[in-house]
């Protein structure tokens, strides 16, 4: 493709993020979707093309919010062409459409205008606005906390409670490029068998600095044709999750209830330490997501793991009441803590969101502590840097419901892992990108009385 062409798909690309995922009234669809979808139906697209035009979007996508700022500032409507401008103007042309011009406004409307061979055409409004915008910084020092930072207006408050004086350096680490984690399936392996696996593949690993099943790639690449991930001895896994699974500790011949399984990660790493022995029910409102579930669990050698789609009307609770040594909530979030993988969610998720989500944790918290056999622990995990759905939430449900009781961080950590450090103070589990280097997570554990 010509450079004026990957703008113009890129610009396509972008109209339909914004009418389904953006826009008021949208069905706010996961973008990463919606981009499969348009590139399924261009075939014609090819690889390193696809990659250029994807990362011209995404590149907006990522910095949208100060798009947003510097196109209102000028008067102009934040169109997917001016997006798509701006960003070439104040944040470099990295995408290769410009042949590597940089971001001189010469270059970016030689892109444009047709000089590389072809449309798209700036209109004089355009032009206008090409000519206001080169020069000026991406982050500028008039901007508001919320562009400044890349963070949406609604989440500041939760943020500077969370955070307090390191808010702008978790913010700056939250846009940052996320690592490729992977955890070694002990079910048929260990880690530094592992790692020696893929080092025989070219492909360098080290040892994550809390997990004690994860490698760390230096680098994002493809893992799924590595021979190691088609055998099943690796999963991709972010460090902060598996240390969930790791706090969940279930043991062999435990009975282990995944209340919120989706596509089973922590499933996997918890049979793995279960060493296939016991019984692990993974549990969720989704059979598309249990179907993959299935495939991960084959690849991974478990075979003490039973799926169970949980419907309305459903008494399969009611019968199992009281009956399992450990019940893992990873509750549906608003996702804030995997914002630099899901750069569209800043966008999509809204503080409608948060408050139908807060409800929705609440509700599933206690229908799960129902399954926890007296002795036996719930665990409640996110990922979300948000206290309302973390720390707000343990306080809600130890109020209301008798008989659990936390079990601190560091007494659980010091056990299960001897002479290595928690990854943080308190008496939860709570990890960010910019402290931890995982992605954001927070995981407390409680115990029913026996």
């Amino acid at each position: 493709m010509t450079p004026s062409a990957r703008v113009a798909a890129a610009i396509a690309l972008l109209g339909a993020l914004e009418d389904q995922c953006f826009a008021p009234g949208a069905r706010r669809r996961p973008a990463d979707a919606v981009a499969a979808d348009f590139f399924r139906d261009r075939r014609f697209i090819g690889g390193g093309d696809r990659r250029a035009v994807a990362e011209m979007a995404w590149g907006v996508v990522r910095q949208r919010l100060r798009l947003d700022w510097h196109l209102s500032r000028i008067g102009m409507a934040a169109t997917p062409r001016l997006l798509v401008l701006a960003r070439m103007l104040l944040d470099g042309d990295k995408s290769g459409a410009g042949d590597d011009h940089g971001r001189t406004r010469q270059a970016a409307e030689a892109v444009f205008d047709g000089t590389h061979y072809g449309p798209p055409v700036l209109d004089a409004g355009e032009r206008r606005a090409a000519a206001a915008l080169a020069g000026r910084p991406l982050v500028d020092r008039a901007m508001p906390d919320g562009p400044r930072l890349n963070l949406p207006d609604w989440v500041l408050p939760s943020f500077r409670q969370r955070f307090g004086d390191a808010l702008a350096a978790e913010a700056a680490a939250l846009e940052g490029d996320a690592p490729v984690d992977l955890r070694a399936n002990l079910l048929k392996t260990d880690r530094g068998r592992a790692a020696a696996l893929l080092a025989g593949e070219g492909i360098g690993s080290t040892p994550t600095p809390f997990s004690p099943w994860g490698l760390r790639l230096p680098a994002r690449r493809p893992i799924t044709g590595a021979a190691a991930y088609r055998e099943g001895l690796v999963e991709v896994q972010d460090e902060g999750s598996q240390l969930i699974a790791l706090l969940a500790d279930a043991r062999p011949g435990m009975r282990v209830a995944d209340y919120c399984a989706g596509a089973a990660g922590k499933t996997l790493a918890m049979a793995a330490t279960m060493g296939n022995r016991g019984k692990i029910t993974a549990c969720d409102t989704s059979a598309a997501r249990l179907e993959g579930a299935a495939k991960r669990l084959k690849r991974a050698g478990v075979d003490n793991a039973e799926r169970h789609l949980l419907e309305p009307g459903d008494r399969w609770a009611k019968r199992r009441a009281g009956s399992f040594d450990r019940v893992l909530v990873d509750a549906p979030c608003t996702g804030t803590g995997t914002w630099r993988r899901n750069p569209d969610a800043r966008l999509r998720t809204q503080p409608a969101d948060l408050a139908e989500l807060v409800a929705v944790q609440h509700d599933i918290l206690v229908r799960a502590a129902e399954l926890v056999r007296p002795g036996g622990r719930l665990i409640y995990a996110t990922c979300s840097l948000l206290p309302e759905e973390n720390e707000a939430q343990m306080d809600r449900f130890l109020a209301q419901a008798a008989g659990f009781a936390p079990v601190p961080l560091d007494g659980l950590w010091g056990a299960l892992l001897p002479g290595v450090a928690a990854p943080c103070a308190g008496p939860w589990l709570s990890l960010s990108p910019g402290a931890q280097g995982t992605d954001g997570f927070f995981c407390a554990v409680l115990e029913r009385a026996a």
